[in-house]
């Protein structure tokens, strides 16, 4: 994590397909507890990753440390070059088992990364090995959003499958990151305020991104969350952290500006968070996931994380720019407005 700057994937013609980065690349030395390459044990290993027995990385975006094993295992075949030390060491695996010893070779530029080739067992995927471009395109997209300035690069080469001349190619990099991806979300929407609230730092070794827009033509929210660039469907700490931040936060700067007088109610998170678009993504050393998918962030450190960081950030920016306070508090005041006649009209027809 963090020294990666270009990811690319292929989709060869032969239904195989290439990843290749230049980060750091997999380490080669032996490992202690296998007796192997630490290369061979990634790959052969579950729970093997960079992720487990600290140190690897300070955070890393699989779920549960069996990602490139599992490639191995399901695939007829896979092929690995890694790049590091100025030599290039190459394997070869089949059915998850090594048929070479990991070979290396002098190189004479100074070159990182890993690449990976794999071809999907036709055994096991007995209805067919086709990837889904689209599919997968969007995930690196979001892939792209959440890690700002990595440059993620796809190729299709499968021109028999798509019917034309030359390969597809798709590049995503977004230095604004998240803020690009709100704008990405907004863009056939009428925004409330033409600047996006972005909110950033780390606590604890959590890092935590935030970015905010409300928008005018919107009645409902949209806040997607992430954790480890894993997307929380079910939610979880980091979710519920600024959902309580932003209904406290806006109902004491409504307090100060006087838009709520003494004796009114507080306004409702729903009626606050009416027409806001917002991503939340948490970067956490040790991610607890909840439930059978593993789509709820369950660290409870996280939400109070959230909650101050969050706060004391988002107090700041709307105290120097009153004028969006203003505008985000009277579309929740006029939101609570509609809901509260909503009821009456509901009430009156019941009592009918």
């Amino acid at each position: 994590a963090g020294y990666c700057t270009h990811i690319e994937i292929d989709f060869n013609a032969d239904g195989s397909v290439t990843v290749t980065d230049d980060g750091r690349g997999i380490p080669v030395d032996t490992h202690s507890k296998t007796g192997k390459s630490a290369l061979e044990t990634v790959l052969t290993v579950l729970h093997a990753g960079g992720k487990f027995g600290g140190g690897g990385y300070k955070v890393s975006g699989g779920l549960h440390g069996v990602g490139v094993s599992v490639v191995n295992a399901l695939s007829e075949w896979v092929e690995v070059t890694v790049f590091r030390d100025k030599k290039e060491y190459r394997q070869r695996f089949e059915r998850g088992t090594p048929v070479t010893e990991l070979t290396s070779k002098p190189i004479k530029e100074n070159r990182t990364g890993t690449s990976l080739r794999f071809f999907p067992d036709t055994v096991i995927f007995t209805s067919g090995i086709e990837f889904d471009c689209d599919t997968i395109a969007s995930r690196l997209r979001e892939l792209a959003y959440l890690n700002a300035g990595v440059k993620v690069t796809l190729t299709d080469n499968r021109l028999e499958l798509l019917k034309r001349e030359t390969p597809r190619i798709e590049t995503y990099c977004y230095e604004g990151g998240i803020r690009e991806y709100i704008a990405y979300m907004n863009n056939d929407k009428q925004p409330l305020h033409e600047d996006i609230i972005y909110i950033s730092g780390e606590r604890s070794n959590v890092q935590i991104e935030v970015a905010l827009q409300w928008c005018t033509d919107a009645y409902s929210d949209t806040i997607l969350g992430f954790a480890n660039n894993i997307r929380t469907i079910d939610g979880g700490t980091h979710l519920e952290g600024l959902k309580t931040v932003l209904t406290r936060t806006l109902n004491t700067i409504a307090r100060k500006r006087n838009k709520l007088k003494e004796g009114e109610a507080n306004l409702g998170g729903e009626n606050i968070r009416e027409g806001l678009t917002a991503v939340i993504s948490a970067k956490v050393p040790d991610p607890e996931f909840e439930g059978q998918t593993k789509t709820r962030l369950g660290n409870p450190e996280v939400r109070g994380i959230v909650d101050s960081l969050v706060g004391e950030a988002l107090t700041e920016y709307l105290e120097f720019n009153p004028g969006i306070a203003d505008a985000v508090i009277e579309k929740a005041i006029q939101a609570f407005k509609a809901a509260e006649a909503a009821r009456r009209a509901r009430d009156l027809v019941r009592r009918k």
